[in-house]
């Protein structure tokens, strides 16, 4: 404020006047004076920090970015994997079966096999055995063809009473001998 003396009156235009143009600048470069010390002090480090933080998260994303990438990749490459072994697996069970209806056909030709070595032997061991019944039918054949001979010369008997005693030697030993 300006002192005046008395009588004189000072008007100020618009209410202006040289101390409060002072006072408006000196408060004007402390508010710019603060704003600098404040940017400097906090509006730097809350920068600094936003900016470290977005750096931070966009690492983070492209991090996970990757790992998914990553995992997709190994997902398929499993994927394949699996495809690969279940076309392992069906080939191992096909010729598993295969393998089976071989030893099937291989045991089911040795059991036809056996069976007919079985079936010959046994028509073999008939054959013996028919010709050794053959051979006991004739080994009686003579000796009742003896008994009948001697008979025959121990009796001397006639042709008749012969031809009688071997008709009834042959009836005895039936019909069906002379056939086998």
């Amino acid at each position: 404020m300006i002192l005046l003396t008395a009588g004189e009156t000072y008007e100020r235009m618009f209410g202006i006047d040289w101390q409060l143009l002072a006072d408006s600048t000196l408060t004007i470069i402390a508010v710019f004076a603060l704003f600098a010390i404040m940017s400097y002090f906090l509006f730097n480090p809350a920068r600094k920090m936003l900016n470290d933080r977005k750096e931070k998260i966009r690492g983070e994303l492209d991090e996970a970015k990757s790992n998914m990438e990553e995992a997709r990749s190994l997902r398929e490459e499993y994927e394949g994997k699996l495809k690969v072994i279940d076309k392992e697996a069906e080939e191992i069970l096909s010729e598993a079966r295969s393998k089976g209806l071989a030893n099937q056909s291989q045991i089911i030709a040795q059991a036809k096999e056996e069976a007919a070595r079985i079936l010959e032997r046994a028509r073999t061991e008939a054959q013996l055995e028919k010709q050794k019944m053959s051979d006991d039918v004739k080994k009686e054949i003579i000796t009742v063809a003896s008994a009948m001979a001697g008979k025959v010369v121990a009796a001397s008997i006639d042709t008749t009473v012969q031809e009688e005693l071997i008709d009834e030697t042959l009836k005895e030993m039936g019909e069906n001998t002379w056939l086998k």
